[in-house]
């Protein structure tokens, strides 16, 4: 699916979550089934004509828990189970997701349920990353989406929300079985041993991860022919033949339009510059034609559906310019989940792929704890590349199926190497590995995440990152940390000082460090991270002015209650600056507040602010450096 992946151990801060067992009973509308009428399709089809439509699916914002009088309220109360921190398990009884049979259908309602908040429980974050395609090794662009997302993923967590995480494989499609072949392997001996890869690339980068699915697991073909049943039901596949180019490396169709003849006379996709055969096969389309008006609706109502907002121009121009009906299903390969009722067809891999986003949360068990409660997604975060699979087919599917869509897309950049786009054939791909080996993983993660806007295309070189590495993280932070720590253990017998009155610097300098949460939430609803860790570094900045203009070094001769003071506004200023790098360099930050002998169960964004201050009196470990410069390896004898 897409080329880019996340993940790692399990949430960090844990509060005990409260949610709703309750069953809501769907609502229900009927709608009549269209035939489609079998005739070639060109291109990626042409528009067709749809029966009368369902109730829109598209509805964004959760729903919310109706009043009740005291006995119901009394009632509720009683159905409230609590889950443990490892998240609430699907229910293991298979639902009814088989449309009924009959002259007319049953139409799938729109099922936009999801858990009602119970006072006192946090709310749910359902985050995930593209899975990404296993046919190779991990390279630099999974570890960058991985890295960014688990950063959302940490910081949702520390500011209070229960957040569920997902990653994983998409592991069908033309693409592995040719790569298999090529490797004298199956295809399932392909993606068992490249999907652990990945796995490993996520842990070895710290990523938080609830979850990593895999598509060729038992539970997603079951979610994957359910979502298909459904949309069958509601009238919106129908059986054709599709004629036109696909491209088997970006798993896509394009219309002649979208190609040309490069300078070898190979036709390739102007858009990405891969090769496209013509294709002509018997097919199982999706009247995706239906669904313009509701796609742009959704567009409209909810301008930050896609972000950043250039790409949701993007797909709105390509949606105003008219949709196709979409191929779904290919008959010229073996590798996918058959469709249902027709074996010699498999899905189109995009059907499949996209639907992993429910099947992790228990589709097709729509009264399921786990369901109601993270679904409809949050956040999808993804390349800019496969931006059209999610913000026009994936919400298509959804309506069709009566399933609510995700309320945010966030398609990140590419990144480059000294301006070059990675390729195997340049030979500049680089292994996050070898680079989280040469660097340190927090160290790669503080750069790519402050280094790169987020949302546009970055740069990367060794001298970069060096650069990062020395500057921020060794002399603004790591410096100040260690001069201060130090000082107070040479000069208060390694106590946290008992502060004096307050002076106007004092103040500016703790009023400075307070602020940086509000400013970081502003920011994260938008994901800007690059502008979260600039906010952060800003304040390391003054302290570091703070420091050297009340100089403690001097007043230990002159003021040692004054000294006292300074070391204990710049211990606070670092106290928070710790907290809130947690998502970013959590193993690094996490060690700072080891040394400032802050209980784990005051590092969350609520003990930020004058309402916790550093405890005075406390005894502190002996100080280290957290951050050690990067020295160049020397260079081997010939």
């Amino acid at each position: 699916m897409s080329r880019l992946i996340g993940l790692w151990a399990r949430r960090g801060g844990s509060s005990e979550k409260a949610v709703m067992a309750k069953k809501v009973k769907r609502k229900k509308k009927t709608a009549s089934k269209t035939q489609g009428r079998s005739k070639t399709r060109t291109g990626a089809g042409s528009t067709g004509k749809r029966g009368k439509s369902r109730a829109d699916a598209t509805k964004t914002s959760r729903t919310k828990t109706p009043k009740r009088g005291a006995k119901t309220r009394k009632k509720q109360a009683t159905r409230i189970a609590k889950t443990t921190k490892t998240k609430a398990k699907t229910k293991t009884a298979k639902p009814n997701t088989s449309p009924a049979k009959g002259k007319k259908k049953e139409a799938i309602a729109a099922t936009n349920v999801s858990m009602p908040t119970v006072a006192g429980a946090p709310q749910p974050f359902f985050i995930t990353t593209a899975i990404s395609y296993p046919n190779g090794a991990p390279h630099i662009g999974h570890a960058y989406e991985a890295i960014a997302t688990d950063a959302i993923a940490r910081f949702k967590r520390l500011d209070g929300y229960d957040v569920f995480f997902l990653t994983g494989t998409d592991e069908h499609g033309q693409k592995i079985q040719q790569t298999a072949v090529k490797e004298g392997l199956t295809a399932k001996e392909l993606v068992d041993r490249n999907s652990q890869r990945f796995r490993a690339m996520v842990a070895r980068m710290n990523c938080s991860n609830d979850d990593f699915i895999r598509t060729t697991e038992e539970r997603h073909r079951r979610s994957s022919m359910a979502i298909w049943e459904r949309m069958k039901a509601n009238g919106d596949i129908y059986l054709s033949k599709y004629a036109g180019w696909y491209s088997v490396r970006d798993e896509a169709y394009y219309a002649e339009s979208e190609t040309h003849l490069n300078e070898q006379k190979v036709r390739i996709a102007s858009k990405t510059g891969t090769p496209v055969e013509w294709v002509e096969e018997e097919s199982y389309f999706f009247r995706l034609s239906a669904y313009q008006d509701k796609l742009l609706d959704l567009y409209r109502r909810h301008p930050d559906f896609v972000l950043p907002k250039e790409r949701l121009n993007e797909v709105a121009s390509f949606v105003r310019g008219g949709l196709q009906d979409l191929s779904i299903s290919r008959t010229t390969f073996d590798w996918g989940i058959k469709v249902p009722g027709d074996e010699k067809h498999v899905m189109y891999v995009w059907v499949d792929a996209l639907t992993n986003y429910i099947t992790a949360v228990g589709f097709p068990d729509v009264e399921s704890v786990s369901y109601r409660r993270y679904w409809p997604a949050d956040l999808h975060v993804i390349g800019k590349d496969i931006v059209r699979f999610h913000a026009v087919y994936w919400p298509a599917f959804l309506m069709s199926a009566g399933l609510a869509v995700p309320r945010r897309i966030f398609s990140h950049g590419f990144l480059f190497n000294r301006g070059e786009k990675m390729s195997k054939s340049v030979g500049n791909v680089i292994d996050p590995f070898a680079l989280a080996d040469a660097y340190g993983v927090d160290q790669l993660r503080y750069f790519f995440l402050r280094e790169v806007p987020f949302g546009q295309d970055g740069n990367y070189s060794h001298e970069a990152i060096v650069a990062r590495i020395n500057a921020d993280l060794a002399n603004d932070l790591g410096n100040l940390a260690q001069r201060s720590l130090s000082m107070i253990a040479k000069q208060l017998a390694g106590a946290t000082p008992v502060p004096g009155a307050f002076s106007a610097n004092d103040r500016t300098m703790l009023a400075t460090a307070d602020a940086m949460v509000a400013g970081a939430r502003e920011a994260m609803k938008t994901q800007q991270l690059h502008q979260i860790l600039a906010l952060v570094w800003s304040v390391v900045a003054d302290a570091n002015r703070y420091f050297a203009g009340e100089a403690p070094w001097a007043l230990a001769k002159t003021d040692p209650q004054r000294m006292g003071t300074v070391l204990y506004v710049t211990a606070e200023t670092i106290r928070q600056v710790a907290i809130l790098a947690q998502p970013f360099i959590p193993d690094s930050a996490a060690k700072l507040l080891d040394i400032l002998a802050v209980p784990a169960a005051e590092r969350m964004f609520r003990h930020l602010g004058g309402a916790h201050r550093l405890a005075s009196g406390v005894v502190l470990p002996a100080p280290s450096p957290v951050f050690p410069r990067y020295i160049e390896p020397a260079a081997t004898p010939a």
